[in-house]
């Protein structure tokens, strides 16, 4: 196509090209309309014969077991196509991740906050067959306070720990009574 310049174009040209474009337009959409309607009338001709209704209450049911028996086929073609577009899917998702593993660009994805019990959690990962209650303050070891007053008395006579501990004999009393 050409390349038309707007400026040295007038506007009743430009008006009178611009109806010629949409009159040429319209034109093909009516003519693919039609080609769409005799490619769907020659289609069904194909593949759907002509319906005829048998007269007796026999031939009729013989009939809507044949199209029981069709549509049947159908579903399980149609069931068959699905699990294998789905078995595909997930295969090309699975690819799709080996790629960005060997790439080694990974995005982690971005994780929600949950607020969980701990109680909740164990049902959660257990089930609700196993009805767990944690007492978390149970198993906390008790504090003594023995060992606040062993340190006050440590920092009394800051003499003699020296030398009780100053040579090879202290270091070997040390490692003795902690034992």
């Amino acid at each position: 196509m050409f390349f038309i310049d707007r400026k040295k174009m007038t506007s009743s040209r430009r008006y009178h090209l611009k109806s010629l474009l949409l009159s040429i337009a319209a034109g093909l959409l009516e003519a693919e309309a039609k080609q769409l309607a005799t490619d769907k009338e020659n289609y069904m001709n194909e593949h759907c014969p002509s319906l005829s209704l048998p007269g007796s209450l026999q031939e009729l049911q013989e009939l809507c077991k044949k199209l029981n028996q069709t549509i049947d086929k159908v579903d399980e073609e149609r069931y068959d196509m699905e699990t294998k577009v789905a078995k595909t899917d997930k295969e090309i998702e699975d690819l799709k991740i080996k790629v960005v593993d060997l790439k080694g660009k990974f995005k982690k994805p971005v994780l929600r906050k949950v607020r969980m019990s701990a109680d909740q959690m164990l049902q959660a990962l257990l089930g609700s067959k196993h009805k767990v209650s944690l007492d978390l303050r149970a198993n906390l070891k008790q504090v003594k306070k023995e060992v606040k007053e062993e340190s006050a008395e440590q920092v009394g006579d800051w003499r003699k720990n020296i030398e009780d501990k100053a040579g090879m004999d202290g270091r070997k009393k040390m490692f003795e009574s902690e034992a």
